[in-house]
C-alpha cells in the first residue's frame, strides 16, 4: 500500500525530551506499517526551521502532522499556520530530566494544563486537533483513522482493533468475576 512505501506523517516535537511521549505515536502508525518521518523542531529555538519543516512536509506530501509540545506548546499551532495539511497536537506534561540530580525533578506546576490549553484554544480560523495529556498513542490511531478515508484497507485493520479492544475487555471481565477483586488486583499489578 502507498502509506508503507512513503511516509505520509510526520511526527514532530519541540524537544528531545519529548521523545519518551511521542514514541507512542510512532509505535502505532508502525504497528499498521504506516510510513512516517520524525523530528525534532521547536517553535522557539528554530523558528526558521519551523517554516522550512512545513514546506518539505508539503513538498514530501504528508497527510498529516502529530506535532507533541510542552509548557506553553506553540509548537502545534505554530506548524498549522504555515500549511493546510492538518494538525494532530499532543499536549505533553513537562518534567525537568535535564537536572544533575534525578531526584530533583520537578514537573511543571500546571500538570500539563497549560499545554492542553495552549494547542485547543487556537484562534477562530486556525484549528488544531488535540488528543489528551501524553496520548500521543492517540494520535496515532486518529492518525490512522484519516488515512482510512483513502486506504481501505485500514478501515478494516482499525475495525479489527476496535474488535481487539472488546475482547480483551472482555476476557479481563471473566478474570475478574472467577478471581474476585482481591485476587485478580494482586495478579494484575504485581
Amino acid at each position: 500500500m502507498a502509506y508503507s512505501k512513503k511516509p505520509l506523517v510526520g511526527i514532530i516535537m519541540g524537544s528531545s525530551s519529548d521523545s519518551r511521549i511521542m514514541q507512542g505515536a510512532a509505535e502505532i502508525l508502525d504497528e499498521y506499517k504506516i510510513k512516517h518521518e520524525d523530528q525534532i523542531v521547536s517553535a522557539h529555538r528554530t523558528p526558521a526551521r519551523l517554516a522550512e519543516y512545513a514546506k518539505h512536509a508539503e513538498k514530501m506530501g504528508f497527510k498529516i502532522i502529530i506535532a507533541g509540545a510542552g509548557g506553553a506548546a506553540h509548537l502545534p499551532g505554530m506548524i498549522a499556520s504555515h500549511t493546510t495539511i492538518p494538525v494532530i497536537g499532543v499536549p505533553i506534561l513537562v518534567y525537568n530530566d535535564k537536572h544533575p540530580k534525578k531526584s530533583d525533578t520537578k514537573f511543571s506546576a500546571f500538570g500539563g494544563l497549560d499545554s492542553l490549553l495552549s494547542i485547543t484554544e487556537m484562534p477562530s480560523g486556525s484549528p488544531v486537533v488535540a488528543v489528551g495529556i501524553n496520548k500521543a498513542g492517540n494520535a496515532g490511531i486518529y492518525a490512522m483513522k484519516m488515512l482510512a478515508n483513502e486506504f481501505p484497507d485500514l478501515k478494516n485493520k482499525l475495525q479489527q482493533h476496535k474488535s481487539n479492544q472488546h475482547d480483551s475487555v472482555v476476557k479481563e471481565s471473566d478474570q475478574l468475576k472467577k478471581q474476585g477483586l482481591s485476587k485478580f488486583t494482586k495478579n494484575k499489578f504485581k
